[in-house]
């Protein structure tokens, strides 16, 4: 009897430290990644009891989101409606009862909801809740510019693409597009609607980020990060001497240069700076082998590639620029072995690289070399007016010489002046630029680019566009929707 009563005894007690080991867990170590599932019913329900604050674009003015009340069951309960509809949906997100959050509506939950620990925030969120009035949440106001943002849109129509425009000197974001695009008032109880928005692509994907998500081939674009290597290296400078065949031998394989998809051209004796500004294969393929992939790859990292660009949005919305295999990122060991060299140098083989990726090396090059670190968010401050954060720029690395920087501008100058991208010119502004047009493995079907800077006595712009399955090369399909925003962001001057 003794032994059974022990034996009794002793389960209990083994009950009781599960009960106190798992209690201790939950309520100490869990509750955060509790707090943070998205599928938390009852946390989910005391949210909606909240005002959540607003998102406004970067005038302070125009509404991108709010919340409206509802009573729901003798409660007043709040849900969100986005006034402009799809145009800074991928970037702005949604917040709903039943497919919870995305976007900037998540990852800036806790400032939206009051829930953060700013002394300013805990003050007002502890009088609402003394005096019984509904708790408010911080309103946030973005770097966007909506007529920008607008115009990005517009331009890129019924295509699948995207735009990205940042300020080089400071990494703010002025247009994050991407199309198609989606209303985020119809995500709740009409989300069926979304799933079958069509477009002039195999997979319109209306959901996906292309700005900060999608990844392409860059084709011609790249070259400027190799152009960048060559010059910085010291080993090439604007007047070095090539002469062209038309094509460039890898790997015992002939590689022509790109045209219009009806031959190869053959430019015969070249520099180096004629060769960017008519995007010529073979010489890029020449300096790739001679340079090597390892050293290409070196300055597309001092750029940004192979690291998640750091944006206020959700991680899982934003994917690293760099080589890819079977889907996933691959930074290889070898790369004299594991990359083909002259491929890689004009923006082919395996490469994958986001709109934003290419938006920041185009301001690096107008911004004497320095990597910015990018932002959307401007500021957020609270119901009674105080900051409670402010965005503050910050640079992230030193990609190229400020001298290196300067040359290369120069180059990219003469695309627009008197090269490929001669679609971008806008009087009274400097740009310069690069195409891109890179083949999709589907005859006549190609990933078509632009990327350029533009300002008076100094850059003041940089932007990037990607088009997905176009019968044209990047000067004609893509050029023109850069010049476009560019125009947007930057009007004349107005009259004395």
């Amino acid at each position: 009897m003794n032994r059974q009563i022990a034996r009794l005894a002793f389960v209990s007690l083994g009950l009781l430290a599960s009960l106190v080991v798992a209690t201790t867990y939950w309520q100490a170590w869990a509750a955060g990644g509790l707090a943070d599932r998205q599928d938390n019913a009852i946390q989910r329900v005391a949210q909606f009891a909240i005002e959540r604050g607003e998102f406004l674009a970067g005038d302070g003015k125009t509404v991108l989101a709010r919340s409206v009340p509802q009573e729901v069951g003798g409660r007043t309960l709040w849900f969100r409606r986005y006034p402009l509809g799809g145009l800074a949906a991928h970037t702005v997100g949604y917040s709903t009862q039943s497919r919870a959050r995305a976007g900037l509506e998540r990852s800036l939950n806790v400032y939206l909801t009051a829930s953060n620990a700013n002394l300013s925030t805990v003050v007002e969120r502890t009088l609402d809740r003394l005096q019984g009035q509904t708790v408010q949440g911080n309103d946030v106001v973005l770097t966007l510019d909506a007529k920008a943002q607008q115009v990005a849109l517009e331009a890129l129509g019924s295509r699948c693409g995207s735009v990205v425009a940042l300020e080089p000197a400071t990494g703010r974001v002025l247009v994050l597009a991407s199309a198609p695009t989606y209303n985020p008032n119809l995500v709740e109880g009409k989300f069926g609607l979304i799933s079958r928005i069509e477009a002039d692509c195999t997979r319109p994907s209306p959901l996906v980020n292309r700005a900060t998500a999608g990844l392409y081939a860059p084709g011609s674009t790249f070259k400027v990060v190799t152009a960048a290597a060559a010059l910085d290296s010291g080993r090439y400078t604007p007047e070095s001497a090539f002469v062209d065949k038309g094509y460039c031998v890898e790997y015992g394989k002939k590689v022509s240069n790109f045209a219009d998809q009806s031959g190869p051209e053959v430019f015969g004796r070249v520099t180096f700076a004629y060769a960017l500004t008519h995007s010529i294969n073979s010489v890029f393929c020449e300096i790739g082998k001679e340079l090597g992939a390892g050293v290409v790859l070196d300055y597309a990292k001092r750029f940004g590639f192979y690291s998640t660009p750091p944006l206020e949005t959700p991680a899982a919305e934003r994917r690293p620029s760099g080589l890819y295999r079977r889907g996933e990122l691959f930074d290889p060991k070898d790369p004299g072995s594991e990359v083909d060299p002259g491929r890689l140098a004009f923006g082919q083989e395996r490469l994958g690289v986001t709109p934003l990726q290419m938006a920041m090396v185009t301001a690096a090059i107008a911004n004497d070399g320095i990597v910015m670190k990018p932002y959307v968010v401007d500021r957020i401050f609270s119901p009674g007016g105080s900051i409670v954060a402010r965005s503050k720029p910050g640079e992230l690395r030193s990609a190229i010489s400020p001298e290196t920087a300067a040359t290369l501008a120069r180059m990219m100058e003469a695309v627009v002046t008197s090269g490929t991208g001669g679609g971008a010119r806008i009087s009274g502004l400097t740009v310069g630029g690069k195409t891109g047009t890179a083949e999709t493995g589907v005859p006549g079907l190609n990933t078509t680019w632009f990327i350029a800077f533009a300002g008076r006595d100094r850059p003041e712009v940089a932007v990037a566009v990607v088009l997905e399955e176009q019968r044209g090369t990047g000067g004609v399909t893509a050029a023109p929707i850069a010049r476009a925003v560019l125009q947007s962001l930057l009007p004349p001057p107005a009259n004395p």
